[in-house]
């Protein structure tokens, strides 16, 4: 089976979507079928299909990313607050990954919790272009003050 994240972590250059930002242990991708602008995803750099499995490096750092993204999402989009979910279940994507979302101001009562999934596998018409996309992770990488990753 394909494993989705490990194809774009193998990747020498990627599109500022698909590196927002990152270090050593993670890297952080819009996601791509979202008609939701700043749906980001934490995902490891090594292939891991469990929480339980993630090396003590990886774990010191990971609530330190989901707070910072949160942080940037905010700044960026104006959200006031953000959910973090992590599932990986759907084939392709058992790569543990956190979905690091933000929750807009004038999100629809029925979007808001689980809800907010049915803004992702959006069909192609709604997604949000990869040209917004791109322009969203360099405005968070400027606010992250990261510099390329």
């Amino acid at each position: 089976m394909v494993c989705h994240s490990c194809r774009n972590n193998q990747q020498s250059v990627l599109p500022p979507r698909e590196l927002v930002c990152g270090d050593e242990h993670w890297r952080v991708a819009h996601a791509f079928d979202a008609a939701l602008s700043g749906w980001l995803v934490l995902v490891p750099r090594r292939h891991v299909t469990s929480i339980a499995d993630l090396t003590d490096a990886e774990a010191a750092t990971l609530g330190t990313w989901q707070v910072r993204l949160s942080r940037a999402l905010r700044a960026v989009t104006g959200c006031v607050k953000t959910y973090v979910v992590q599932f990986a279940e759907k084939d392709g994507f058992a790569h543990v990954h956190f979905h690091v979302v933000p929750r807009m101001p004038d999100l629809p009562h029925d979007r808001r919790g689980p809800g907010i999934f049915a803004y992702l596998g959006a069909p192609e018409a709604r997604r949000v272009t990869e040209q917004h996309q791109d322009a969203l992770a360099t405005a968070l990488r400027a606010h992250l003050d990261l510099g390329p990753s």
